[in-house]
């Protein structure tokens, strides 16, 4: 989940072990038994809570503070073994937590908003705020399966094979957009010809999620031969101008996926208020307790049980989506 504003808040903060609970029950659970099992220890273990507390609130993030300990070398083991490692590499840890931020730049998620993307008038000018290393800036390099079985949609060799699986009436497209710009707003730009920033990505990928990785790393292999303009600095301030930028001709898109639970509340209005008033179209990813416009009402979700995002167009809602782009339920 990448960081785009230096008010890095959570607009509902919750204690850090129900934090690291909430985590391991509700976002790990089924997808790594490996950060369920972490999660879920360090939810009960008061000497690691203890030191996770002398943290900024915001670099307390679980899968902040569980990349930053693999980063130390701390390999797939049972949450004893994983405790002592933690306790005797804290001061790195804690280190590389005071630096390195939440980035996680999940490609998946471009399977879910292709359809909105192809729908629009085209040309595309793509400008995405909490763009991170810029891979989502691409969803005309990438290759799309809609469900099993169906036809692979793709225009290029070598880029990431995308699987989503739909529900209702999803406006399936038939060719990837045409884009003729890409832009990025990030505090913390990631370089992909960086190889410490690309192994930062590559950390952010829960352990056991190996198909996760492939994908990161053919996405990047695409994004490294043209990478993308991003521009350091906070969304509110950047965006007018670099929206400016968008080449005439083009039907500029402004776009995120799981940035504004980093606002605050005020933030969030503001940016909505901000982004509202510019000649773009907007489209939002962001969780399901994080709608775009307070008060707006979206069908209960078929399975309540599996985290959702929602999938909104102009601050319209339109669809829940899985966290890593694997599902799509149009409404």
């Amino acid at each position: 989940m990448p960081n785009c504003v230096a008010r890095v808040l959570n607009s509902t903060p919750m204690d850090t072990a129900t934090r690291y609970e909430y985590f391991s029950t509700q976002e790990a659970r089924g997808h790594s038994n490996c950060y369920e099992d972490w999660a879920k220890g360090i939810a009960s273990d008061n000497e690691l809570l203890a030191l996770i507390r002398t943290l900024p609130e915001e670099r307390q993030q679980p899968n902040l503070i569980l990349a930053s300990a693999r980063a130390t070398g701390i390999g797939l083991e049972p949450y004893t073994k994983f405790r002592a490692e933690f306790l005797s590499k804290w001061d790195k840890i804690r280190a590389i937590a005071m630096v390195r931020r939440t980035q996680t730049n999940e490609v998946g998620r471009c399977a879910t908003l292709l359809p909105i993307f192809c729908e629009l008038q085209q040309p595309l000018a793509l400008l995405e705020v909490g763009a991170s290393a810029g891979l989502c800036l691409y969803p005309d390099q990438y290759n799309y399966q809609y469900n099993e079985d169906a036809p692979i949609l793709s225009k290029t060799t070598g880029g990431p094979l995308l699987h989503c699986t739909t529900t209702g009436n999803v406006p399936l497209p038939a060719q990837v957009p045409e884009i003729v710009w890409r832009a990025g707003i990030d505090l913390n730009p990631l370089d992909v010809t960086n190889r410490e920033d690309t192994d930062w990505l590559e950390l952010l990928v829960w352990p056991d999620q190996h198909h996760r990785l492939e994908r990161l790393n053919a996405a990047v292999n695409v994004v490294r031969a043209n990478p993308p303009h991003l521009v350091r600095g906070d969304l509110l301030e950047q965006l007018e101008a670099t929206a400016a930028t968008s080449p005439s001709g083009a039907n500029l898109v402004i776009f995120h996926s799981a940035v504004l639970n980093y606002l605050p509340v005020d933030a969030r209005t503001e940016f909505r208020e901000l982004v509202s008033g510019l000649p773009a179209h907007w489209i939002s990813n962001e969780g399901e307790g994080v709608l775009v416009f307070p008060g707006q009402k979206v069908p209960p979700p078929r399975d309540p049980t599996t985290g959702s995002f929602v999938v909104a167009r102009d601050g319209i809602p339109l669809a829940y989506s899985g966290p890593h782009g694997d599902r799509l339920d149009w409404f």
